[in-house]
């Protein structure tokens, strides 16, 4: 695969801004494992291989074992996942896949993530969806490859 373009790190303005929001992300209250979890469920969704390939180097960064990380695909039915996990991944693929149905983020599914955290944190894990889903979309678009670095 060959990128569109080449810079796709934008200005300055850009990057301090992205930076500011991953700063609120992790200042959520949410532990550091599950939002990266979070960020690679909605970039294998995506088909984003540059999301795909960094988020699983920063979910290990983070301490997910490599045994999680493999199992993700299939969290749903794996047992390494905690209850609090699995609210957080059925939220991120609910508003992941906004466009698959009318309503994708349930009463249910809300009430289930919210069992589990609380309105910041809800918060906190919305927004790294919607941050990872603007990423996966913009480097699906200029076809970024795998192994890519932003500095």
């Amino acid at each position: 695969m060959t990128a569109r373009i080449t810079n796709t790190a934008g200005g300055a303005g850009v990057t301090k801004g992205v930076q500011h929001l991953f700063k609120e992300v992790y200042a959520g209250g949410v532990p550091p494992q599950t939002l990266e979890l979070v960020h690679l469920r909605a970039s294998q969704i995506n088909g984003c291989s540059a999301c795909v390939d960094a988020g699983g180097t920063s979910a290990a960064k983070a301490g997910v074992g490599p045994e999680k990380l493999l199992g993700l695909a299939a969290w749903y039915e794996n047992p390494l996942f905690d209850d609090a996990e699995r609210a957080a991944l059925a939220l991120a693929e609910a508003a992941t896949r906004l466009a698959d149905r009318p309503g994708a983020v349930t009463d249910e599914i809300w009430a289930e993530a919210a069992r589990h955290y609380d309105e910041r944190q809800l918060g906190s894990l919305v927004l790294m969806v919607a941050v990872t889903n603007f990423f996966n979309r913009i480097n699906t678009t200029f076809r970024v490859p795998a192994g890519t670095a932003w500095d």
